[in-house]
């Protein structure tokens, strides 16, 4: 499992720059002088008193666009659902994963389909389980 570190942001987090203008993705155009702040705090997050920030430590969801070094936003406020992205809590780790909610079972599932040491994580009863937020972002490092 990885190791994660959680990072609270608070009401006087911000982190403002300078929006120079939209750019295409597809064919080159004359760039616009359209120029406004940017505060980065205010787009990526809706509930600051419940997000908080992970840096990803491993490898095991590198097919979810999740690498080695990018910052996960994790909003504990959300309900976890089938399907989703989390940060989990288990055994006194944190991990994040693409949860399976099922009707008698909770499974962990990795996201590296070329390295085979990633297996799914069965929940069992006895064990300390958590989910503990949701990941809505991810900062990619290029």
């Amino acid at each position: 499992m990885e190791k994660l570190q959680p990072y609270a942001i608070d009401d006087s987090s911000s982190w403002e720059g300078l929006l120079v203008g939209d750019v295409k993705a597809g064919f080159p155009s004359p760039a616009d002088d359209i120029r406004e702040k940017l505060d980065l705090i205010q787009l990526l997050v809706k509930h600051k008193a419940s997000t908080f920030f992970f840096r990803v430590s491993g490898v095991s969801m590198v097919d979810a666009a999740m690498d080695e070094g990018d910052i996960l936003i994790v909003d504990r406020s959300l309900d976890p659902y089938n399907g989703c992205k989390a940060i989990c809590f288990i055994d006194g780790e944190y991990t994040v994963k693409h949860v399976e909610i099922l009707e008698q079972q909770v499974r962990l599932l990795p996201a590296n389909e070329h390295n085979h040491q990633y297996q799914p994580i069965v929940v069992e009863p006895e064990q300390d389980f958590l989910i503990w937020g949701i990941v809505t972002y991810v900062i990619k490092k290029m």
